[in-house]
């Protein structure tokens, strides 16, 4: 009978015992857990800060009382794997409840650690800083509110996914909330423009956000920030990102990359072939460029864990490279990406082509349309997408994981208006907006629009262009971009010629009736550009520059 022994009892490594187990009924598979709980929600942790998971059990999964009668699987919480002998094959373990060391022998040893929260530098005596990804760190939560009256003020530090997941549970137990966020924008994967509407949503719900500021102290009452300000705080968050937890296996001599994680081939194996590795500890490779790349997510722990399961069981099929696929509530808003950003491809060297559109959810004379924002990022070489970012209220889920299916699946982005989708109005247009992303593609791509981006306006207005505003006029009131001249599409067959020689930028709200007046403009013989995603597009990029160092609440 041969000994499966695995470190870390949450995502990755529960899927590995328990797909192991229907795999192989003799063997012995021992699964050893730091924490006080296995096969946990971590997903859903925030949401029992709020109340909207009410109940504290509906997290717990599964327990090792369960686990032992319905899969014969030992599964010991609160024991701590302190070391691997390579040699012999075993792992030294603390009994945490008992302060009892002892040696486990294996035939296998998977890795899945999981990661570990960053916390600020420098926290004073007797001062609570709580982060969120076990059932222990919910309870000390959960026991830290618990003398906090709604109003009070609470600090996340960070804002990605988790800080804006618990900035907005707070927000709804009736805490005063303010994000800290050492960075220029929430959201780290999203490109800035993208990523400001999520500020300003969060704010005008009256959850504080502060963008380009560092907590570089935390004390009993209150944050300290890198400019000397002091926020009032009875309950401190660290949303700071996590590290990897690598240090068991890189000290048992074990290969880690570049990014800080454990280092592992297609079939999750480390460099020593009785050792494999799963998780959040571990780089995957990506599956734009191939390069292995930290990504924490739950999906792909999951996933991992069972094809860890079928490796040992030798039924050994590759993985996939990871696409990053991630999605979040920010309070009612709903944001998510996949793939690279712009700003990630082009600072890998990509040359790339960037699509911004403004569709609705569904078809606008159904009632209750909502606007949605686009982002597809495409390889101008190649046509191949190579990222997209959506943000909306209804229907981003749908339109990201059909483009994630798409990249997956190898097609060019001009072969997403060819995709054949689910229509009906209440679900979504005739020309759904994924199809619209590929329409624009191909006429990038064909030579049929040429475009500028948002952040690019500004030196063309430098060169000497003239910019045309040619929204209806209703749509004005929304705003105008300086220096721009209204000329309804309407009326540039009259007026064309004041433009002289000059080149002219022209836009519309979103970009679609600006294709309409460039494609007019081109055949009349001029040289025309559409500015890309039209004006809501430009006014999210400037508002995203101006909300830096800005603390935003309503």
């Amino acid at each position: 009978m041969r000994t499966t022994v695995i470190v870390g009892g949450v995502a990755g490594g529960m899927s590995a015992a328990t797909r192991l187990r229907r795999l192989d009924e003799r063997r012995e598979i021992i699964v050893l857990e730091r924490s006080g709980a296995v096969s946990f929600a971590n997903c859903g942790l925030p949401y029992h800060v709020s109340g909207v998971i009410a109940e504290r059990g509906e997290l717990a999964l599964q327990t090792p009382e369960r686990l032992a009668a319905r899969f014969r699987i030992d599964a010991r919480v609160r024991h701590e794997v302190l070391s691997i002998d390579r040699g012999a094959k075993t792992v030294v373990v603390r009994d945490l409840d008992r302060d009892r060391l002892h040696e486990i022998g294996y035939d296998e040893l998977v890795l899945s650690p999981g990661a570990a929260p960053r916390r600020p530098a420098h926290i004073a005596a007797g001062a609570a800083v709580h982060a969120l990804r076990t059932l222990d760190d919910l309870d000390g939560i959960m026991t830290g509110l618990g003398g906090v009256p709604a109003g009070d003020p609470a600090v996340v530090i960070g804002g990605g996914y988790i800080g804006i997941e618990i900035a907005d549970n707070l927000h709804r137990r009736g805490l005063s909330v303010t994000i800290v966020q050492r960075g220029d924008q929430l959201l780290a994967p999203l490109d800035e423009e993208m990523a400001a509407p999520v500020a300003d949503h969060l704010a005008s719900l009256g959850i504080g956000v502060l963008l380009g500021r560092s907590a570089v102290e935390v004390a009993t009452d209150h944050v300290t920030l890198d400019d000397g300000a002091r926020l009032p705080a009875a309950l401190v968050i660290a949303a700071m990102g996590v590290t990897p937890e690598a240090s068991l296996a890189a000290d048992a001599g074990l290969a880690i990359g570049d990014e800080g994680g454990i280092a592992v081939d297609a079939f999750h194996r480390t460099r020593d072939p009785a050792i494999f590795a799963i998780g959040d500890a571990v780089e995957k490779a990506d599956a734009i460029d191939g390069a292995g790349r930290l990504v924490t997510l739950a999906g792909l722990a999951n996933r991992h864990g069972r094809a860890v399961a079928d490796v040992i069981a030798g039924d050994a099929v590759p993985a996939r490279p990871s696409l990053g696929t991630a999605i979040v509530d920010a309070a009612g808003l709903t944001v998510a990406n996949v793939g690279w950003s712009e700003r990630a491809a082009v600072e890998r060297g990509r040359d790339v082509r960037v699509i911004h559109t403004h569709p609705f959810s569904h078809a606008t004379y159904f009632p209750g349309a909502t606007p949605l924002s686009l982002k597809l990022v495409v390889d101008r070489a190649d046509d191949r997408i190579l990222g997209a970012q959506a943000v909306g209220t209804d229907g981003v889920d749908k339109r990201i994981d059909v483009i994630a299916t798409a990249m997956s699946a190898g097609l060019a982005a001009s072969a997403l208006a060819d995709l054949e989708l689910a229509y009906a109005p209440q679900y979504g247009s005739a020309k759904d907006p994924v199809n619209m992303l590929g329409y624009v593609d191909r006429n990038l791509a064909n030579g049929d629009d040429r475009v500028i981006q948002w952040h690019e306006l500004e030196h063309e207005l430098a060169a000497g262009a003239a910019l045309v505003d040619v929204r209806a006029e209703g749509q004005l009131a929304e705003g105008l971009i300086p220096g721009a001249r209204w000329i309804p599409v309407e009326a540039l067959r009259e007026r064309h010629a004041e433009f002289g020689g000059r080149r002219i930028v022209v836009h519309c709200r979103v970009g679609q009736g600006a294709h309409t007046a460039a494609r007019l403009l081109a055949a009349l013989g001029h040289d025309v550009v559409n500015l890309d995603g039209g004006y809501l597009t430009w006014r999210d990029g400037q508002r995203a520059r101006a909300l830096v160092g800005i603390r935003l609440a309503a």
